[in-house]
C-alpha cells in the first residue's frame, strides 16, 4: 500500500484534509468511509476524465452515478449548472447525498457550486485530476461559474469534506496543461516560500512534494482568511487581475488559466 501525505485545512467545524499520494484513486472508498457520507451520490466529471478515471472511481464507490459534462471553460456556466441540478433531481438525491468532483478546475468549481446550492447544501469531495486543480483550485472552498460579463461572478465559499489528490493521474495530462499548472506552483513560491522557489528553479519534479508544499501554503492562507475578509487571502490572487482579463479577451479559449496567470504575474512583477 502506497504512503500518502496529509495537509489539514483548519477552519473549525469546516476543517478537512487534503490527502496527497500515488495510487489513491483505487483507495477512494477507504478515504471516504470516515466521512460517513450518504448511501447515494454523483461523480461529476467531463468528457476527458470520464473515460480515463470515471469508471475506475465509480467501481470503488457503490451507490454513485456518473454525470458527464462537456470538457472546457464553456461548461462553467449557469446553463450547465441547471442541467446538472436537474439530473440530480431526476435521480432523487436528498440532503444525505453527496457530490464528487472528478476533474480539473472547471469540474471542481461547477460541482462544488452545485453541491452548495442543491437542497441548500450537500457534502462534496474534490478529486482533482490536473496539476492546477491539485495545487490550487480544489483547495479553499471557492466554487462558482462564469457569466458573459466575467469570470466567477456567481458562486460561494463552500468547503469540500475532503480533497483526494492522486498524483499518478497527472501522467495522462497533456504537456500544455502540465505547464499551465506549473504557473500556479511558481506563484506559491513567489508569494510565500523563497526556498521552495529555489527548488523549482533547480528542477523540482512534479510529484507529491510539489503538490504538498503548495497545499500547505494555501491551507495556511485560507485558514487565516477563509472568505477574504481580512485581505490576507488576496495574496493568492497574484497575477490574476491581468490573467482573468486575458482569459475574457480570449473568450476563455485562447489561453489556459495557468497561461494567463503566468502572463499576469510577469505584468504584476513589473508594476
Amino acid at each position: 500500500m502506497s504512503s500518502c501525505d496529509r495537509v489539514r485545512v483548519s477552519l473549525g467545524a469546516r476543517s478537512y484534509e487534503i490527502v496527497i499520494g500515488r495510487g489513491l484513486l483505487a483507495r477512494a472508498g477507504e478515504f471516504l468511509a470516515p466521512l460517513a457520507l450518504g448511501q447515494r451520490g454523483v461523480i461529476v466529471c467531463d468528457s476527458h476524465t470520464e473515460p480515463l478515471y470515471g469508471r475506475p472511481l465509480q467501481s470503488v464507490l457503490p451507490g454513485t452515478e456518473m454525470l458527464t459534462i462537456p470538457a472546457g471553460e464553456g461548461s462553467k456556466s449557469l446553463t450547465q449548472t441547471a442541467a446538472v441540478l436537474e439530473r440530480m433531481t431526476g435521480l432523487g438525491l436528498d440532503r444525505k447525498s453527496f457530490v464528487i468532483a472528478l476533474g480539473g478546475g472547471v469540474v471542481g468549481d461547477l460541482a462544488g457550486f452545485v453541491a452548495a446550492i442543491y437542497l441548500r447544501g450537500i457534502a462534496f469531495v474534490q478529486v482533482p485530476t490536473t496539476l492546477l486543480a491539485q495545487v490550487d483550485s480544489s483547495v479553499g472552498g471557492k466554487v462558482g461559474v462564469n457569466l458573459p460579463q466575467g469570470k466567477n461572478l456567481v458562486g460561494a465559499f463552500y468547503q469540500p469534506r475532503l480533497v483526494l489528490a492522486d498524483v499518478d493521474v497527472l501522467r495522462t495530462l497533456p504537456q500544455r496543461e502540465l505547464k499551465a499548472g506549473l504557473a500556479e506552483v511558481i506563484k506559491y513560491g513567489a508569494i510565500r516560500d523563497a526556498e521552495f522557489f529555489r527548488e523549482l528553479e533547480e528542477g523540482l519534479p512534479v510529484g507529491p512534494r510539489m503538490v504538498r508544499r503548495c497545499c500547505e501554503i494555501k491551507a495556511e492562507v485560507v485558514g487565516a482568511d477563509e472568505t477574504e475578509t481580512t485581505g490576507e487571502r488576496a495574496i493568492l490572487n497574484f497575477g490574476h487581475t491581468v490573467g482573468h482579463a486575458l482569459e475574457a479577451i480570449g473568450e476563455y479559449g485562447r489561453w489556459l488559466h495557468g497561461e494567463a496567470i503566468a502572463i499576469g504575474m510577469c505584468v504584476a512583477a513589473e508594476l
